[in-house]
């Protein structure tokens, strides 16, 4: 991946951390905060969603831009779901536990609170919510962390409500899950301090670590979302939505970087061949014999072939601006937007069943010369005139340069054309719901994951790595209840919920069903000397495979239960017995061999030590 000066480029990011609270209910009604699997519905219902003006009369250009997609939303709900959700009852008051939260975050970030919360509508519709507005209210603002390149400001940070979970795509339009919507969101958005993908990434972790030092945060992929917004000096602002994992961000930035870089370049290309976008125009009759599957399909089926003439644009549309993607990637973005399956260009024909003849039979009917390109798109008549004026547009925006645009990050660390920038226009107040006056001096200021660690190591006496794994794991609440308040060895209770979960997890044992309750059942049977440590694995293997089952009758249905000393000699006994030859010819050499069919024999129910001491002393008697 090419490496550039950054400073030198102007580089500018920022970050908008999205992450849900784990509250009990969500912000405004009182259903519960669980996902649904989409099988679970129990009814549905279907939504068209059109923009609406601002207070001043203005109309979002993102908002617009996405109405001209006609499509149906269909929306899966569940009994655990209401009329709020459903946009045919008024929200609630804003949930308290939801506001609480958010004021300890901002303690953290070292925030100011607002001293009114007043709640706004932002318009959005994409379907991601039936009211085609999100609710949102700016709670703190002017806070800093700092990272080892220097502080990174913390513009503002947002309670919000969580949109619908996309299901899938439809022959009408889009199928959304209600049981997401609703689920209390912050959204922390940073001053545009970052100057590296290094940066960028560290002040993510950072906000990360700082989020689940509340141990109020849910935890999971799709709980937290990072979007970013980069910009270098001749280019412009790209916000790029929906990062998953923070060890993309880095990468991400570098190849967005990258096709600002190229975009650049292209323009000025483009503008030393005095380069210009033509009319679109229908080139149908071009391909009434063809043999490409995808233009024969689209014309069968009624269709036509839509072109552009782009001229002074040869060799440029086939420019690699990101890994795998190109100038012609940008251009099939924008006529996918409007339901198309995508271009085809010069650049890359004659392929796909285009020949030859057919591209000069192409060129002709444009009047493209040797540098100029040719983009086509096939499909309805609707579709492939509203898919070329797309690609047309794009095209004219490439003569200028970068244009400002939200994109969506791919999995490979690259971005597409989502949708223009948002504007101010979108934003407008909420009526039905009261503001709230927070008060922030009972909130009190939690410990740092990072402070949780030191504590950890110098309190309990556990390892770095185990105390690592315990203060940034999602069991460090129940950790702590065992410790400090059951009196619970803190290398057991580490390690068991720890490493021995993360052991049965890689064996396929289904550890998700293992409730709190079960592991700190399990956990003080083994402390206590009931079990031992031994049956642990296999003791958490049968509450994990019967989650109805409590420790107690797991250890009965298993036969855990632990057996005295005389019970182990006997089994000891009966082994080194058995193998009464290889004892008089190794002696301890035997050891190791021998300890595994002893532990194997007494099927956990006895401490290793205790065993390791009786085998000594048996093979020692023959030996």
């Amino acid at each position: 991946m090419t490496e550039y000066d950054y400073e030198e480029l102007g580089l500018v990011a920022g970050l908008e951390i999205h992450q849900q609270l784990d509250t009990a209910t969500k912000l405004f009604c009182d259903c519960p905060t669980t996902v649904r699997e989409p099988e679970e519905s129990d009814r549905s219902f279907t939504r068209y969603l059109h923009p609406t003006k601002s207070e001043l009369g203005e109309i979002d250009e993102a908002a617009l831009e996405e109405s001209m997609v006609d499509r149906e939303f269909e929306y899966l709900s569940y009994d655990t779901t209401c009329l709020v959700e459903e946009d045919d009852e008024p929200p609630h008051r804003v949930d308290r536990e939801a506001m609480e939260t958010t004021l300890e975050i901002a303690q953290l970030l070292d925030m100011a609170v607002v001293d009114q919360v007043n709640v706004m509508r932002k318009i959005v519709v994409d379907g991601s919510n039936t009211t085609g507005f999100q609710r949102s209210m700016l709670v703190a603002n002017d806070g800093a962390i700092e990272t080892s390149d220097g502080p990174v400001g913390i513009e503002d940070m947002l309670l919000e409500e969580e949109s619908c979970q996309r299901v899938e795509e439809t022959d009408d339009g889009v199928r959304f899950s209600l049981d997401r919507l609703g689920i209390p969101l912050v959204e922390i958005g940073t001053k545009p301090d970052i100057s590296s993908p290094e940066q960028a990434r560290e002040a993510a972790e950072r906000i990360g670590m700082l989020l689940r030092s509340t141990g109020k945060v849910k935890r999971g992929l799709g709980t937290i979302r990072q979007d970013v917004n980069v910009s270098i000096a001749e280019g412009a602002r790209i916000e790029l939505k929906g990062v998953q994992s923070l060890d993309d961000i880095d990468d991400l930035v570098r190849n967005e970087v990258r096709r600002q870089v190229e975009l650049l370049d292209i323009a000025d290309e483009l503008a030393e061949r005095e380069a210009s976008v033509g009319e679109p125009q229908d080139v149908t009759d071009v391909f009434a014999d063809t043999d490409s599957g995808v233009i024969e399909g689209a014309l069968s089926s009624g269709g036509d072939v839509q072109a552009v003439l782009l001229e002074g644009f040869d060799g440029l549309v086939g420019r690699e601006i990101q890994p795998d993607r190109r100038l012609g990637t940008e251009l099939s973005d924008h006529a996918k937007r409007h339901g198309a399956g995508g271009i085809f260009h010069t650049d890359e024909l004659p392929a796909y069943g285009v020949t030859e003849a057919e591209v000069e039979a192409l060129r002709d009917a444009v009047g493209a010369g040797p540098e100029d390109a040719v983009a086509i798109v096939a499909d309805d008549p609707e579709t492939a005139e509203l898919a070329i004026d797309a690609v047309a547009e794009r095209a004219e925006t490439a003569l200028e340069g970068v244009p400002e645009e939200t994109r969506d990050a791919n999995e490979d660390a690259t971005s597409r054309y989502l949708r223009p920038l948002p504007g101010a226009a979108r934003m407008y107040p909420e009526t039905d719901v009261p503001p709230v006056e927070p008060d922030v001096t009972e909130v009190e200021t939690p410990e740092l994951l990072t402070e949780k660690v030191d504590r950890y190591e110098s309190e309990f006496g556990l390892g770095s790595g185990l105390a690592e794994q315990v203060a940034y794991g999602q069991r460090w609440p129940l950790f702590e209840a065992l410790v400090e308040g059951e009196g619970v060895d803190p290398t057991l209770a580490a390690g068991t919920l720890e490493s021995t979960l993360t052991e049965l997890r890689r064996d396929d044992v289904p550890v998700e069903n293992l409730t709190d309750e079960h592991l700190r059942g399990a956990i003080l049977l083994v402390d206590g000397g009931d079990v031992p440590r031994e049956g642990i694995e296999d003791l958490l293997t049968a509450l994990a495979e019967d989650p109805s089952l409590s420790a107690e009758a797991a250890v009965e249905q298993e036969d855990l239960g632990g057996v005295d000393e005389s019970e182990v000699r006997d089994a000891v006994v009966e082994v080194v017995e058995r193998h009464e030859d290889q004892v008089a010819e190794e002696g301890m050499g035997a050891f190791s061999a021998l300890m595994g069919e002893c532990m194997g024999a007494l099927r956990g129910k006895a401490d290793g030590d205790t065993v390791s001491d009786v085998l000594r002393s048996e093979i020692q008697k023959r030996a």
